[in-house]
């Protein structure tokens, strides 16, 4: 019994910082309400979310050698640290400058966390309860993530007034909760186990990619992160492009993305019990497909609201259900599994560069929709593959 609430002790103030994780999705409608507020060109705009995923590529590997010096929750606290800085600095000022050094800091502060938060968990839960708590631990990321458009748009319009803030009363609000997280996981204890085991570098990571399976799954995590960016941060300019909607009018989109990938998250984990991942992934990456053609051919609201969600429930899978099978692959060499698919959520940089280039140059949307169809289409691929590979 003592364990027991030890445990649950143990797991509330980690949840709060799964919830706190999830403040990096804010980059999303952030970029667009700073893109009309200082007139910026698209590819500028897209600059903010490839910055905060730009930071996976290179800090991930030495968070796990940071780890091992400092160990996991002392880790996850100076990933908040960083979160909490980062949520700071855009409160006294909106320049462009500004706000490119805030978001590289909740990028950094983002990685250290992903990197981080989920070993701390499997010091918490062993067992037939990990994975169900891992899931569970991203829905409540989600609930963050589709909040934030939502506090945008009060703070925007005047329904939540905090000292003239506008839609930047986000980050004083999002900091605050931070703080909690910081304070609450900071006094608890928590055991972790010893780590004697060898921890990957960069040329080890790297090496696998010669393995031609964990080379697709390690693709398949950049299309999906790419395309869960680049939706969040391009749904809402579809419909201020083809409907003629303002931003706040548009911003509900960012919010409808998130509601549906919380759904994907939530529902997940028991759709998984019944159905095999080979399975599963067919139909997540036909919903995506289904999405990129409501996106690429049609201006009908309900149309684009229903792809919306469509790319939203369908993406919401793919990455533990690729990490898993490129785990499976290699069971020997997990930690350096691990850290490569980590490197993984690279393509958060990627395709929001290239979606930003592409609408330029096309002159709307449908040119960043097309970047995302690619990724997509990489994905059938990979679902075709997962049924011919025997793991």
């Amino acid at each position: 019994m003592n364990k027991s609430k030890l445990n649950i002790t143990a797991l509330l103030p980690v949840m709060l910082c799964f919830f706190t994780m999830g403040f990096v999705d804010l980059v999303g409608i952030a970029s667009n309400y700073v893109k009309q507020d200082l007139g910026l060109a698209d590819s500028q705009a897209n600059l903010f979310p490839s910055l905060v995923f730009f930071w996976f590529l290179i800090f991930s590997v030495p968070t796990g050698l940071l780890m091992n010096k400092i160990g996991r929750r002392k880790t996850v606290l100076l990933s908040i640290a960083v979160t909490i800085v980062s949520l700071l600095i855009p409160i006294f000022s909106e320049g462009y400058i500004v706000m490119l050094i805030a978001f590289s800091l909740l990028g950094i502060g983002n990685t250290l966390m992903q990197t981080s938060l989920n070993p701390l968990i499997s010091t918490i839960i062993t067992g037939d309860r990990l994975a169900s708590t891992l899931t569970f631990g991203q829905f409540v990321k989600a609930i963050a993530s589709f909040l934030a458009p939502i506090i945008a748009l009060w703070g925007a319009t005047g329904a939540l007034p905090l000292f003239g803030l506008g839609w930047r009363v986000l980050f004083p609000l999002y900091s605050v909760i931070a703080i909690i997280s910081i304070l609450w996981l900071g006094a608890t204890n928590i055991k972790e186990e010893d780590i004697n085991g060898h921890v990957s570098g960069f040329r080890e990571c790297f090496a696998l990619l010669r393995n031609p399976f964990i080379l697709l799954c390690f693709l398949a995590i950049m299309c999906h992160v790419g395309i869960d960016v680049g939706t969040n941060t391009t749904a809402p300019k579809i419909l201020q492009e083809r409907l003629g909607f303002t931003l706040d009018e548009a911003a509900f989109a960012t919010s409808l993305y998130f509601i549906f990938r919380t759904i994907g998250c939530l529902t997940g984990s028991v759709i998984l019990r019944k159905l095999s991942t080979k399975k599963f992934m067919f139909i997540s990456v036909g919903l995506m497909l289904l999405s990129m053609i409501g996106m690429l051919a049609f201006s009908s609201r309900i149309i684009i609201y229903a792809a919306i969600a469509c790319v939203g429930f369908g993406n919401s899978n793919v990455f533990s259900m690729a990490f898993s099978e490129a785990l499976m692959a290699m069971p020997k060499k997990k930690n350096e599994v691990s850290g490569l698919m980590i490197m993984g959520l690279f393509g958060g940089t990627l395709f929001p560069l290239a979606m930003g280039y592409f609408s330029d140059i096309t002159g709307s949307q449908t040119g960043a929709v097309a970047i995302m169809t690619i990724g997509v289409i990489y994905l059938i691929g990979y679902t075709i593959k997962l049924k011919k590979q025997n793991i």
